[in-house]
């Protein structure tokens, strides 16, 4: 409704990184994101994000679960989001806990609550998965219970390799809509913020335990804003501002 950008750290923050992770995890692990199955476990503010972010990176099966499990089609939801996820992910309409559901995921992500998981679920996922527990600070499962199971694991503790932080995108982001003076974020800038992040890590640095730069990367911000801006002039939302200056004595 307004013409400068609004960024959400929880949206906006949450979705940039977590698609930067995975990029690079699904490198790690030699698969595709058209190919993968994914289970993303949180329906709120950031689950949403991701999911919709997931979608447009290419992933095309998804499916979504709540408190009361996969979230589909055939079911109507009051919550205008939960809606939308319901007709935009989960196409096979798969009912179900998250505990079943998640056979044979290439991919979990977890957005919701300590605890959820136990090894046994994490055995059920396919060949080589991959693990982003970030709630905090208890992920869904404690990665010392995986260690030998899951191919590549995040979570969103500094304590643990392969943080997902929020402080990774949005400095970069600020930086890159100010100086373009852009009048919104789009979903083009946020995708492009994501590879720019991805792209930090080189294919000689790329391991199971290093698959997103360090909050404390000093290329971080700069990357992230040029990719950032180009996508804004990119997409149209870019503007060019004259100041108007009085002369004074």
């Amino acid at each position: 409704m307004i013409d400068i950008p609004v960024f959400h750290d929880d949206q906006h923050g949450t979705a940039i990184v977590t698609l930067a992770g995975i990029l690079n995890a699904i490198k790690v692990v030699g698969k595709k994101l058209s190919d993968i199955k994914v289970v993303l476990s949180g329906a709120g503010a950031a689950g949403v994000a991701i999911a919709k972010i997931l979608l447009g990176a290419g992933i095309r099966n998804l499916i979504v679960c709540d408190r009361k499990g996969a979230i589909a089609k055939v079911n109507h939801y009051s919550i205008p989001a939960k809606q939308w996820l319901a007709e935009h992910t989960n196409e096979m309409c798969i009912k179900g806990k998250l505990n079943e559901v998640i056979y044979g995921a290439d991919l979990f992500i977890g957005v919701s609550a300590p605890g959820l998981l136990q090894r046994e679920d994490i055995l059920k996922m396919a060949v080589k998965p991959v693990v982003f527990a970030l709630a905090n600070p208890e992920p869904e499962i404690e990665p010392e219970k995986i260690a030998d199971i899951a191919a590549v694991i995040a979570t969103g503790r500094s304590d643990y390799p392969n943080q997902v932080n929020n402080a990774l995108a949005f400095p970069g982001i600020f930086r890159g809509v100010l100086d373009c003076h852009a009048r919104t974020i789009n979903n083009q800038m946020c995708l492009a913020a994501a590879n720019a992040l991805a792209g930090i890590i080189t294919k000689e640095q790329l391991n199971a335990e290093n698959i997103i730069p360090s909050i404390f990367n000093p290329n971080v911000a700069s990357v992230v804003a040029e990719a950032v801006k180009r996508e804004a002039k990119r997409t149209g939302v870019a503007r060019e501002i004259q100041y108007e200056t009085n002369n004074v004595k």
